[in-house]
């Protein structure tokens, strides 16, 4: 209930999630644009007050902006109290800030809005989030404005292409450092000034604070910075000058590439606890998970993660930033560029030159999934009506699918037109937005090509194609899904691939062929040559497309795979084969035997985590309940016979490590290893790999809460909080399983990653008949979910609790029961719908 005060109300005007909450409404492109028709936003300055109290903070906004005489307009604000509001002088009464929005009528040809409020903090990684270390009891706050949360900290106008300058202060405990995306004019008497900034988009806008441990450096004019949590600090130290060193290397191949040098005066990098995304893009401070600041042994293959989504986000200091998309049907503006980007300069410039074969390896494969659920949609859709809608869209295809389009579109102009273009966008629009037909025109000019049909093809229609090799005569023929017909061109490499006498696989050569639009091409070219042992469609992985081989490839891949030097074309081998068992075209049991035969030699780090994730998950969902136990048996032999084989120490041996530890029910093996017993040379019990072997050992019923509590006791930190609760919600007792549901679906004090950890760790296949009263509680209850949390952390608790693993058609009853539902929330909506389509491929793998 509001109170009154003697001017202003206290309105507890919160998202879902709080009490007494109000509903927010998302807003829409048509408001949007009449908006920016209206007004022309100059500037913000912001100072905060942070030292107040544990649940709000102080917030005194200036707003300047120019209008339509006598318009009126809204800015997004959602404050707890209001101290005083005025426009150009004038009082502004309280009622006119309700249901998240600020109405302004009467509005000057320049105006000024000046707004002391009282707003709450976070705890969902939304807004201005706050967060207690329980390592030391510290307080850490971080700002995310992301699509439409602006006004959780400050009255806006909350939409990208209403850019203004950020002017921000900051009053703070004494023992706290503040960073920001502008540049610091002065820390005196606990508050923090900072510089304006160049023009941004709202949702760009942020600040790390607490007692911050720093390291510092320069490049080529640029200071540079890491921030992190003090619990962290000689973590920190540990891994800076590989962090600088990838930091200075893309910075160097984004000038060479770029006319434009980095625009934003000094780049800062923070890890920030409890981060919704991996990293978020913002200008001269970008915020990344903290979990990116290693504490235990880490793969090669993480650190090559880290690089590549250092590159990732660096990219957008060009895309998004500097030039940002108009509305959010262009995302793909920012994240398929960001994305290709990233993983092109990761590979050309940091020491980690197989980021590609990650890329087919790993993100293709979630860009070709998220493409085949209904919720497809195109890479640049023609219509996102609101900001709700937005949010849904970030998602494979809007990177891994939009990447993989680029790439195929480089091929297409070739390097040289495709910089160029860019290059010319990013001189017509800087620190402005822009559209679709921007950048298309833009390279069109550079490549002398009609990029028209193109586009229209491969960005403006969803699904995916599937390419299958033919011989005699060689041929491609392409088809597409019932329901999404559209054929496109591919420029793509067919490899040859013979053995030796030796024993090993040579590739003897690879063809470069243009497939038409067709159902099926002939490749000449292929014709000419002899027989070949195996047949790679998709050589190289230039496009993007489901691949099968022919029946005698496919037939030597499990001979073939193991004997490849070539790592991009085992990525794509592995790939296409994973990807036929998940249609149900190969049967599961086929996949693992490849595995038993070939993983045990693979060299490459990120093939053998994603094969043993991938296997172990298509074992859970695919298996029967009869079938499944000898089945993993066999995955665990496979990492087993790979740890017997690598090398001490190394990054292979804790890839293989760990999957043995996630498919073995080896309990004894298990708890010598904790015990410091029988654990292979060079393998390191440090703190993340015990509680993954805890976490088995509670999924097997060989550990208890007394045991998960007395190694949270030794391991107080954030990490493991968040390992805590998700063993806890392992514990195969209906007490825990109770508690853990509670928790999931009303414990609003939880913050984002406890209550996604405890999601995550509910559900698995030994204990199905232990859990199967939550399948219908799921469908049931998760629409109150929903209302109590909101944003990315309830679409990420929604998806980790679905009860995946009860593979049943009454699973799927209850799913079109709760999808029949016109009141469900599209989050929701869109988490059901993909994952009934999952269960669906599985039953009928199944069956």
């Amino acid at each position: 209930m509001a109170r009154i005060t003697p001017c202003y109300r206290e309105a507890v005007m919160c998202r879902t999630g709080r009490t007494g909450m109000m509903v927010v409404m998302p807003l829409t492109r048509s408001e949007a644009t009449a908006r920016a028709a209206i007004v022309d936003v100059h500037s913000y300055e912001v100072h905060l007050d942070v030292t107040a109290a544990e649940e709000t903070f102080g917030a005194r906004t200036v707003v300047r902006f120019g209008a339509r005489p006598g318009a009126s307009t809204f800015l997004e604000f959602e404050p707890v109290r209001i101290q005083s509001m005025t426009l150009n002088g004038a009082r502004v009464p309280a009622e006119a800030a309700t249901g998240g929005r600020l109405e302004l009528t009467g509005l000057a040809e320049e105006n000024e809005l000046v707004v002391a409020a009282t707003m709450r903090y976070s705890n969902d990684g939304e807004g201005l989030h706050r967060y207690t270390d329980p390592a030391d009891g510290n307080v850490y706050l971080y700002q995310h404005l992301f699509i439409n949360n602006g006004g959780r900290v400050l009255p806006c106008f909350d939409q990208p292409d209403m850019k203004a300058s950020f002017q921000v202060a900051v009053t703070a405990p004494a023992d706290w450092k503040v960073a920001a995306n502008g540049e610091l004019i002065s820390a005196a008497d606990g508050v923090w000034r900072f510089a304006p900034t160049k023009p941004i988009s709202t949702y760009l806008a942020s600040l790390f604070a607490g007692p911050l441990h720093v390291v510092t450096d320069e490049h080529d004019g640029i200071p540079l910075a890491l921030y992190v949590r003090a619990a962290l600090a000689a973590d920190l130290d540990r891994d800076a000058e590989e962090l600088f060193t990838i930091t200075k290397q893309c910075l160097d191949r984004y000038h060479e590439m770029f006319d434009i040098r980095y625009p934003f005066g000094h780049y800062q990098q923070a890890f920030a606890p409890e981060f919704n995304f991996g990293a978020m893009e913002y200008p001269g401070l970008v915020v990344f998970r903290d979990e990116m600041i290693y504490r235990s042994a880490v793969t090669e293959s993480q650190r090559e993660s880290r690089a590549n989504v250092i590159a990732h986000e660096m990219a957008h200091m060009w895309f998004g930033d500097l030039v940002t998309m108009a509305w959010w049907d262009d995302l793909w503006l920012n994240e398929s560029f960001a994305e290709y980007l990233g993983t092109r300069v990761a590979a050309e410039a940091t020491r980690f030159t197989g980021a590609w074969t990650t890329f087919a390896m790993q993100r293709k494969a979630w860009g070709l999934r998220a493409d085949q659920h209904p919720s497809t949609h195109p890479v640049a859709p023609i219509e996102v009506a609101d900001t709700d809608q937005a949010l849904l869209n970030f998602d494979g295809i809007s990177y891994a699918k939009g990447a993989a389009t680029l790439k195929q579109l480089v091929a297409f102009v070739g390097d040289e037109a495709f910089l160029a273009g860019l290059n010319d966008h990013f001189a017509a629009h800087a620190y402005g937005n822009a559209t679709l037909a921007d950048l298309l025109a833009a390279l069109t000019k550079s490549s002398g090509r009609d990029l028209a049909g193109w586009s229209d093809v491969w960005l403006r229609r969803a699904q995916v194609n599937t390419l299958r090799m033919s011989l005699s005569p060689a041929a491609v023929e392409q088809t597409a899904p019932e329901g999404y017909p559209t054929l496109r061109p591919h420029k793509i490499g067919i490899g040859l691939f013979d053995r030796a006498p030796d024993g090993s696989v040579n590739r003897r050569t690879t063809v470069l062929a243009e497939v038409d639009a067709e159902p099926r091409t002939l490749i000449p070219a292929v014709d000419g040559e002899p027989a070949a042992d195996l047949v790679l469609l998709n050589d190289g992985d230039l496009t993007y497309a489901k691949i099968r081989l022919d029946d005698a490839s496919t037939a030597a891949v499990s001979t073939v795979l193991p004997l490849l030097s070539d790592s991009l074309a085992r990525a794509v081998l592995w790939a296409a084969t994973l990807d036929a068992v998940v249609d149900g075209e190969r049967p599961v049991a086929e996949l693992v035997t490849l595995v038993l035969t070939a993983l045990p030699v693979e060299s490459e780090v990120v093939i053998v985590e994603d094969v043993l994730r991938a296997t172990r998950s298509l074992v859970d969902r695919y298996s029967t309940r009869e079938t499944r136990p000898a089945a993993l048996e066999l995955v665990a032999q496979a990492a087993d016979r790979l740890l017997a084989v690598s090398e001490p120490g190394g990054s292979r041996q804790l890839a293989a490590a760990r999957g043995l530890i996630g498919a073995t029910a080896q309990t004894g093996r298990l708890r010598g290893w904790l015990a410091g017993e029988g654990v292979p040379e060079g393998l390191a019990i440090d703190d993340d790999l015990r509680w993954l072997i805890l976490y088995r050992l509670v999924v097997l019923g060989a550990a208890d809460l007394d045991g998960i509590d007395a190694e949270y006791a030794r391991d107080r930190s954030a990490t493991g909080a968040q390992w805590a609760a998700r063993c806890r919600a392992a514990v195969p007792s209906a007490e825990a399983k109770a508690a853990a549901w509670q928790s999931i679906v009303a414990d609003t004090t939880l913050s984002n990653r406890l209550v996604e950890m405890t999601a995550s760790g509910f559900w698995h296949s030994e204990q199905l008949d232990l859990v199967a009263p939550y399948v219908s509680r799921y469908f049931a209850e998760m629409p109150a979910m929903m209302r109590v949390r909101s944003g990315m952390s309830a679409e990420k608790t929604a998806k980790y609790a679905y009860p995946e693993l009860s593979v049943d058609p009454e699973t799927r009853r209850y799913a079109a029961e709760l999808l029949a539902r016109e009141d469900l929330d599209p989050i929701l909506r869109r988490v059901v719908q993909d994952s009934d389509d999952d269960m669906r491929r599985a039953l009928q793998a199944r069956f």
